[in-house]
């Protein structure tokens, strides 16, 4: 389980090398406070927690993980349900999008890692038909233009990159790197 808010504000306080002193002359927060907030006697609240986070130079959102709790495993398993996409048309959004939806408020990370990783799969999945639809039409009306002709080859080694994409992340955030794709259109947040 995730460490109160007073002692996760401390860990990283003295990760920084910085006193309780340093904190609240740099944070223009009582002396007083910080040391209630790091004995956990009391939780920052707006305008405080915001000064504290600004002079440690973290987001709030790295404080307000209430009940999130780390799962290298299950983050693993969520970039590998992209490969869904192999068995079931648009399986690689359908999939991870279930995971994200029942998952995202209890993993830490995975709202964002989760949200960049389906932004991704939607503007691939969207590509990938626009282009194999071109190369169907053009194949219709008999026109031979090399990429567009072999747009069904081209569609299949763009999911094969994927595939390695999704195992290539997977194996990454399993080791605790919370590395994912980018964020081309951001659509999800």
């Amino acid at each position: 389980m995730m460490s109160p808010i007073g002692t996760k504000i401390k860990e990283i306080r003295l990760k920084k090398g910085m006193s309780q002193e340093e904190l609240a002359t740099e944070s223009q927060v009582s002396l007083r406070t910080i040391q209630r907030i790091e004995n956990n006697e009391n939780e920052p609240r707006g305008k405080t927690m915001q000064l504290i986070c600004e002079t440690l130079a973290i987001n709030i959102e790295e404080l307000l993980d209430y009940g999130k709790y780390e799962d290298r495993q299950f983050l693993m398993f969520f970039h590998l349900s992209v490969i869904a996409g192999i068995f079931i048309p648009i399986g690689n959004i359908i999939l991870p999008l279930i995971l994200w939806l029942t998952k995202k408020d209890k993993v830490q990370g995975l709202q964002k890692v989760g949200a960049r990783l389906l932004n991704f799969q939607i503007v691939f999945q969207a590509f990938g038909f626009v282009f194999f639809m071109s190369a169907v039409i053009l194949k219709i009306l008999h026109k031979e233009v090399f990429l567009i002709s072999n747009g069904l080859e081209i569609v299949l080694a763009l999911g094969v990159l994927n595939g390695i994409a999704a195992i290539i992340f997977a194996m990454l955030n399993h080791r605790g790197k919370q590395i994912t794709y980018p964020s081309i259109i951001p659509m999800i947040k």
